[in-house]
């Protein structure tokens, strides 16, 4: 009997142990199925937003007759670099078009001129970057003190500063385009970068402050104990905390600004012209759309936003996600 009843203590153990490993089995191949349909799903998810850029700037690097291939080419069978020739290497608009589209005229629009974009990137870029550079510094300061200082109507002042983003551009391109003609700010470097300046001022005033609320004060009241002053500890204790803020914060404001077009277009005229600007041009109504150059512009005009993400990416993400969870 006593044999019997170990033999069936046995049978129930080896029963259990292949039910456990059976269920473990089960698990793991749950598991890894869930992370394949994830990685599935996030690779759609990926493509859907990076497709249209692959065609954009495949489009660029396409001859004129492939650009408007039906259906539409993924790949290459031909390439050609014409259209940059002339957005970045100013090659002659004529010769570039004889070359590609032989004697059927132009290649879809109806200018000969202003595809060269260099000069449309170097304003976007000095617009952007002093605009930021405004920005930055006044918003920095600003938050500071909205989030340490304790002054009279404090939530009126932040209500103040959100309310300014209620209003569309579009409400004050007139009244700004009038201003401007009476003082002589019109198609001048100083009108835009402060239009642009106001345009992303308070979202980053926002955001930096939401920044600084994350910081403890226990930090600032330690440097001032050490003897520091109040903007000693902002310099050199919760500013350099601060960076991944700054970083997302410079970013959106240079990439806001970087595509603004509507008050650009209120406010210049030739002298200055930024790229977005500039691109509206390649489209005319006597002839139709420049692809191709198009194609090469809009191109070109993503490498200033990437270089610069590329400067500030090891805070971009951090600073994007500061505050996101709480303890």
């Amino acid at each position: 009997m006593a044999t019997i009843s170990q033999s069936k203590k046995a049978t129930s153990a080896r029963a259990t142990d292949d039910a456990w490993r059976a269920e473990q089995r089960a698990h793991h191949r749950n598991q890894l199925i869930r992370k394949v349909l994830l990685t599935l799903l996030t690779l759609s998810i990926v493509l859907v937003f990076f497709f249209p850029i692959y065609f954009w700037i495949g489009a660029s690097f396409r001859p004129f007759q492939d650009i408007f291939a039906k259906p539409p080419l993924l790949t290459f069978p031909e390439f050609t670099t014409s259209w940059w020739e002339v957005v970045i290497g100013g090659a002659d608009y004529g010769d570039i078009v004889r070359r590609e589209v032989g004697g059927r005229g132009g290649t879809g629009g109806g200018g000969t001129l202003g595809y060269y974009a260099i000069p449309y990137l170097m304003d976007s870029i000095i617009i952007g970057l002093s605009s930021t550079a405004i920005v930055i510094a006044i918003s920095v300061t600003t938050a500071y003190a909205l989030s340490r200082l304790r002054v009279w109507g404090q939530q009126n002042w932040i209500f103040f500063v959100i309310s300014t983003r209620f209003m569309p551009p579009v409400a004050v391109a007139l009244p700004l385009f009038l201003l401007y003609r009476e003082i002589g700010w019109i198609d001048t470097y100083q009108g835009v970068i402060l239009a642009h300046t106001v345009i992303n001022l308070p979202l980053a005033i926002l955001l930096m402050k939401s920044f600084f609320d994350d910081i403890p004060q226990d930090l600032d009241e330690a440097a001032m104990v050490d003897g520091a002053n109040r903007f000693g500890s902002f310099w050199r204790v919760v500013l350099p905390l601060a960076a991944p803020g700054m970083a997302a914060a410079a970013i959106l404001s240079f990439i806001f600004s970087w595509n603004e077009f509507l008050l650009t277009l209120y406010l210049t005229r030739s002298e200055i012209r930024t790229l977005p600007v500039a691109m509206s041009t390649f489209d005319s109504s006597s002839g139709g759309t420049e692809w191709g150059f198009l194609a090469a512009a809009g191109s070109a005009g993503m490498i200033p936003v990437f270089i610069f993400i590329l400067f500030v990416q090891r805070h971009l993400v951090r600073g994007l996600t500061l505050g996101a969870v709480k303890a």
